[in-house]
């Protein structure tokens, strides 16, 4: 692992946090309480678990230490952070909000693999399906590619990174995830997300 390649781990973890940021910004008007802090704590999660990883990798290769807390923290909390955001986005756009409850994390790792595709499914397709609702279907297809390019970066996390190659190769397809990601939020911004109101359903 060398430091150019740490550092551009703390890419994919920027565009993510600046595509969280204005999904916060522009879904507040139309949530509950409940369901955006479920969302915008479950997007904090997954943000300060890219940073914890990121800095590690960066520790790492510049040889001032191996902190494998910060790389074994990085799966359970990013794991929780997508469930806690998908409750709240998913809520959001099925049923009426009330009380919502965050899902306790669980400690073997197939919860967590089950855990994070279900998680990172449920922010995905909630946000296809706003977009969609906006009459923005390209925008929704494209929520359901990142959806794809993640479920791979799943695949390529159970893989030899000490491989530079395989690291290289994960690099970019996160990067270009939370590219796509932060494209497409962006996108449902500039298409009025922030005065948007979803339809109510008939009682």
């Amino acid at each position: 692992m060398t430091i150019p390649m740490a550092i551009v781990d703390f890419i994919p973890v920027i565009l993510f946090l600046c595509a969280s940021l204005i999904l916060m910004r522009d879904l507040y008007h139309m949530m509950s309480k409940g369901a955006f802090a479920l969302m915008s704590g479950g997007f904090i999660v997954i943000f300060v678990a890219g940073i914890f990883k990121a800095l590690w990798k960066l520790l790492f290769a510049a040889g001032i230490c191996d902190f494998e807390a910060l790389n074994r923290s990085f799966f359970p909390m990013q794991t929780t952070g997508f469930v806690l955001a998908a409750l709240g986005l998913v809520a959001l756009v099925t049923r009426p909000q009330k009380k919502l409850y965050a899902v306790a994390p669980f400690t073997s790792a197939i919860p967590f693999v089950a855990l994070l595709v279900l998680g990172t499914a449920g922010v995905s397709c909630s946000l296809s399906a706003i977009a969609a609702k906006m009459k923005k279907r390209g925008i929704a297809v494209l929520f359901i590619v990142y959806l794809l390019i993640m479920l791979c970066m799943g695949y390529l996390s159970s893989r030899d990174f000490a491989d530079p190659a395989m690291n290289w190769i994960g690099e970019g397809v996160n990067t270009a995830g939370q590219l796509l990601l932060l494209r497409s939020v962006r996108a449902l911004d500039k298409a009025g997300l922030e005065q948007f109101e979803l339809p109510k359903k008939a009682k």
